[in-house]
């Protein structure tokens, strides 16, 4: 078997020759009467005149020649066709034998001629005419179906998407998700704002940021972990409904839900609160879901997903009782959280505070077992800093969680409007963070300031669009949805 470099020089004495023809290998323009799709979709009435001649365009992706005959197939992304040269037949003898000697699998090709049927009832173009768009200088895989480095498929993404259709599919459907998403928050009246990346202060969430810096400026930059309070200020400003689409970016581990990148819907609207966001919220999801399925349910590992009924509701202090057997969550000591922790085989790390150790006891003994639609509510206040506190019982917030098959996918609350508390708040973020704490929220004395102004009573939603895909494809690693995920270079490994 030849090696790879011994195939690639010889695909380059091809495009040689090719040149020494006078022709260009990588032309800028190309004729293309129709996509591949629309051909066959419509091919009894393009078919019905043998004198009309197509041009179309595509990819080699198989070569069968039989003597005077060259059957191959070519694919331009939108479906597969079969193609035909037969010498001294509509074709020149010169033009057959260069496509012979210089066409490989992997090549982009103009082919112009006439559609017919083959004796096998197959869809096909005589050709008359070729004309090379771009030379491959490297085969494509043969066995890419069968490789076991899953991390050789997400680096080169490209050879991924073209080998498996799969693949391919599922990133057409993440396509379809956001836009029905966004279709959906435009219909209630809410607008799309184009917020900053690069941030003064890494607010919004409690998280570990990405630090940059500025020449000109001389100063310190964080990419974006959240855009809440960008949203928040907007409200102050006199908008009512607004939502932000994008990148955010958090300095943390890398696991099968993790990307350092990922993308995230945010949303706040005013004079809503947690309870009229999960109504949204589960109208969303059930559009979204009949949209793309034509049905109110989904398979996702091995489980019937239903989205006919009204979504579960279920407190986070119940949930530890039920399946963490803790009987006193809400007055639970750190060391006794720690000893339970230990005892359920949770890892967790020096330092950790309270909220974080008893929400890692959650994760792993019960967000797994939350398969149908379940919203979880009424958290503790240490959970969240831009929360309001219930009115009912001022040591929870008023927030909640969806979890559909174990996975965590949106994340809204009832947003914090009182400067005062918001400004206590903060000191205790601040605490944590002299402590040794690396995900918390510092203070933001320019948002505070805004909130002096005046802010409505507003809820905000945040939607992990990742995590939504990867539920809604039944896919298990979040590397499988995101198109080129964060993976260490190979010159540095």
């Amino acid at each position: 078997m030849a090696s790879l470099e011994e195939i690639r020089n010889t695909r380059i004495e091809k495009l040689k020759k090719l040149e020494e023809a006078g022709i260009d290998a990588y032309p800028a323009t190309a004729q293309k009467d129709f996509d591949l799709a629309f051909v066959i979709k419509n091919f009894p009435k393009l078919s019905k005149s043998k004198k009309k001649e197509y041009s179309l365009v595509g990819r080699v992706m198989s070569l069968r020649p039989q003597g005077g005959l060259i059957f191959f197939h070519f694919s331009d992304g939108t479906e597969k066709f079969q193609g035909l040269l037969k010498r001294g037949e509509g074709i020149s003898d010169e033009s057959f034998d260069l496509f012979h000697q210089t066409v490989d699998i992997g090549d982009f090709v103009e082919v112009k001629g006439s559609l017919f049927l083959t004796k096998r009832n197959e869809k096909t173009l005589e050709i008359h005419s070729w004309k090379m768009l771009a030379k491959s200088l490297r085969p494509l895989p043969e066995k890419w179906h069968g490789l076991t480095d899953t991390e050789e498929r997400f680096r080169r993404r490209y050879l991924d998407t073209l080998m498996n259709q799969e693949v391919k599919e599922r990133f057409i459907t993440r396509s379809k998700i956001i836009a029905l998403i966004r279709d959906f928050y435009n219909s209630e009246g809410f607008l799309e704002v184009d917020l900053p990346v690069l941030q003064p202060l890494a607010g919004g969430a409690t998280a570990q940021p990405f630090i940059t810096s500025h020449n000109a400026l001389e100063t310190n930059f964080y990419l974006t972990i959240a855009q809440e309070l960008y949203l928040k200020e907007l409200l102050a400003g006199g908008f009512t409904k607004v939502y932000e689409m994008g990148k955010r970016f958090r300095n943390e581990g890398i696991d099968t839900s993790h990307n350092p990148e990922f993308t995230m819907l945010e949303s706040n609207e005013a004079y809503a609160d947690a309870e009229s966001q999960r109504d949204f919220i589960e109208k969303l999801f059930k559009h979204v879901v009949k949209k793309l399925f034509g049905k109110p349910t989904f398979e996702h590992d091995g489980s019937i997903i239903s989205m006919k009924e009204a979504f579960s509701v279920v407190t986070f202090y119940d949930l530890l009782q039920r399946h963490a057997h803790i009987p006193n969550p809400e007055s639970i000591t750190h060391e006794e959280a720690v000893v339970r922790a230990q005892q359920l085989g949770v890892k967790i790390d020096r330092g950790d505070a309270l909220e974080k150790v008893l929400d890692n006891i959650y994760k792993k003994v019960a967000r797994p077992k939350l398969i149908q639609p379940t919203f979880i509510i009424d958290y503790p206040v240490s959970f969240n800093p831009f929360a309001k506190r219930k009115a009912s019982d001022p040591t929870l917030i008023d927030r909640f969680q969806l979890v559909i098959g174990g996975a965590e996918l949106v994340n809204a609350f009832s947003e914090l409007n009182n400067p005062i508390d918001q400004k206590e708040r903060y000191l205790d973020q601040d605490k944590k963070g002299q402590k040794g704490e690396k995900e918390i929220s510092p203070s933001d004395k320019e948002y505070i300031e805004a909130m002096e102004y005046g802010m409505p009573p507003n809820g905000g939603i945040g939607i992990g669009i990742d995590r939504l895909v990867m539920v809604l494809t039944d896919t298990k690693n979040i590397k499988e949805v995101i198109l080129f995920p964060t993976l260490k270079p190979k010159q540095a490994e």
